[in-house]
């Protein structure tokens, strides 16, 4: 990737954010259509969509799942910027995703379902607020 000004890193984070919040609402409407594995796997991209979109404001941008999650422990949770807790909630949900996308005998109960949802929402409120103090610092 060619390397982005500091406004079309802003830009693309914010499309970023908008598509994890796509991710989350279509995870809430699986969920509560009882298509529970749906719902981990739009979990899990929400908080995918989420990281990358904090990513990106610093001029990372990972290929790969894997790639996300070292370089979101890296960049955010080693300085402690962002909680362990959200790394393990990452690493949970990729998981739990590949487990339902790929197990040929996976089931999935609603409570795991729904953990996963709210584990979600956490990841990305949390994102959010860091988010916007990177933005203002990128500004300045």
């Amino acid at each position: 990737m060619e390397r982005l000004t500091v406004e079309e890193r802003i830009a693309l984070s914010e499309l970023r954010v908008e598509r994890a919040k796509e991710m989350l609402d279509d995870a809430k409407k699986a969920y509560e259509a009882g298509m529970y594995k749906t719902s981990i796997n739009r979990s899990y991209y929400a908080v995918l969509h989420a990281t990358r979109s904090l990513l990106i404001l610093k001029g990372i941008d990972p290929v790969t799942h894997d790639g996300a999650i070292k370089l979101m422990s890296l960049e955010f949770v080693k300085p402690g910027i962002i909680p362990k807790e959200m790394l393990k909630i990452l690493k949970r949900l990729l998981s739990l995703r590949t487990d339902v996308d790929y197990g040929d005998m996976v089931t999935v109960e609603k409570e795991e379902s729904l953990e996963a949802l709210k584990d979600a929402e956490r990841f990305l409120n949390e994102i959010l607020s860091i988010k916007e103090r990177y933005m203002q610092e990128l500004k300045d």
